[in-house]
């Protein structure tokens, strides 16, 4: 009896090591993302260039005025709503490629207060932005009748969340305004 628990102990220690073996050569078989030059999950992920920016933005102003249905009158209102839009849309590329500046350029993650910092700089900014587009969009807004404020009410709310209710980076809920295109 004590031949058979000898034996039984040799066999299932041998499948385990075989088995713990196998599993450590498949891993290092695997390298992880990113490690042998592959793109990572994220980085595969389309990234928009400026000239896709740009056909999106144009898109979605499309979208807004011919939503709108804006009458001769309204028509001649429509350009420096246009334009903050698209002023807005420039300026927080910019914030956004200086983000990515910074970061390719740190050693290392960024301290915390230097975070703080430019996420407050960030929120002044779009604050001042978005002051001009209510500006810009203020005029327009007293000549429209209550069907196109309706409208108008419901195309912000779905600009606003960028393509879904958690907008298209599926992290959190949207990052601010409308014009956040």
């Amino acid at each position: 009896m004590e031949d058979v628990m000898k034996i039984s102990t040799l066999v299932l220690g041998a499948a385990l090591a075989a088995g713990l073996a196998g599993t450590v050569a498949q891993a290092q078989a695997q390298p992880a993302s990113g490690s042998d030059g592959s793109a990572s999950p994220r980085a595969s992920r389309w990234q928009p260039d400026a000239a896709d920016r740009a056909a999106m933005l144009d898109a979605r102003l499309a979208a807004l005025k011919a939503g709108l249905k804006l009458t001769s009158e309204q028509e001649k209102l429509w350009p420096p709503v246009e334009k903050a839009i698209r002023d807005e849309a420039a300026k927080r590329q910019a914030r956004r490629d200086e983000i990515r500046k910074l970061r390719a350029e740190s050693k290392g993650p960024l301290d915390v207060l230097e975070r703080l910092k430019l996420r407050a700089d960030r929120m002044s900014e779009s604050a001042a932005d978005l002051k001009q587009l209510i500006e810009a969009v203020t005029p327009l807004h007293a000549k429209l009748d209550d069907a196109q404020k309706r409208r108008l009410g419901a195309l912000l709310r779905f600009s606003e969340r960028r393509f879904g209710p958690w907008g298209s980076d599926g992290k959190g809920p949207p990052h601010g305004p409308m014009m956040r295109m």
